[in-house]
């Protein structure tokens, strides 16, 4: 009997190229130690296959999914201030994935999971689809050379693999500090006839209070960097 988690097309689960260069992805003897003890707690592994969320939580709730999440302490801040929601981040990068870990056991969450892994085949092989409440890209890689801007994780595709994972009403939430790509992220996604921009058509959303101020993006307020965050609602 066939669900109604229906698979991607294979033109959307198919990659070819990368919008992420792993850097760094050795591991600490420290790192490795967090990632081999917190995994079998926190970890979702590719094989799985196709997830429900309600099995992985043990409870019916919003779930909130971040691809690239970096060292963690963002989301960890988002699991920590609502507890009523579950997330799950998305992460190639090892240290990264066992630091977020560290994090979560320190502050014994249980409202969070973490796929090592690239976040375009979970979406395709390993998400529910039609469920999650919002979808989270917080600075991705802005590929600034004009040759490189194909490697962009958001292309019109991957928009519509974002609208497969929501739910209707759901919410596709990005945030940038480099303007061309604050302006492409807002070309491509004004394109979609499936989403609704919540600050209104062509325009940049305030920063949401759910989403925490890094450090990173403290520093360049200091040095008058901007920030611009999009926020999109499935029709």
């Amino acid at each position: 009997m066939q669900d109604d988690q229906t698979p991607l097309t294979p033109e959307i689960k198919k990659r070819t190229i990368r919008s992420f260069v792993v850097r760094g992805g050795r591991m600490t003897e420290g790192q490795q130690k967090a990632y081999d003890a917190n995994w079998a707690v926190y970890g979702l592994d590719v094989n799985q296959g196709r997830i429900a969320y309600e099995d992985v939580f043990g409870r019916q709730s919003d779930v909130v999914i971040e691809v690239g999440f970096g060292m963690g302490a963002s989301l960890i801040e988002m699991a920590k201030n609502a507890p009523e929601n579950d997330y799950i981040g998305i992460e190639v990068h090892p240290p990264g994935v066992a630091k977020l870990m560290m994090l979560a056991k320190e502050a014994g969450l249980t409202n969070i999971r973490v796929y090592c892994h690239d976040a375009i085949e979970i979406m395709a092989d390993c998400l529910p689809q039609g469920q999650a409440t919002t979808f989270q890209l917080f600075f991705p890689d802005p590929w600034h050379k004009k040759k490189h801007n194909k490697r962009r994780i958001v292309q019109p595709l991957f928009a519509q693999q974002v609208r497969n994972i929501l739910k209707s009403g759901g919410q596709f939430h990005m945030a940038t500090d480099w303007e061309p790509y604050a302006e492409h992220m807002l070309e491509v996604m004004e394109a979609q006839d499936n989403y609704e921009n919540a600050a209104g058509k062509g325009h940049y959303h305030p920063r949401p209070d759910w989403r925490p101020l890094t450090k990173f993006e403290q520093r360049g307020e200091k040095l008058g960097h901007g920030v611009w965050d999009l926020l999109y609602t499935k029709l």
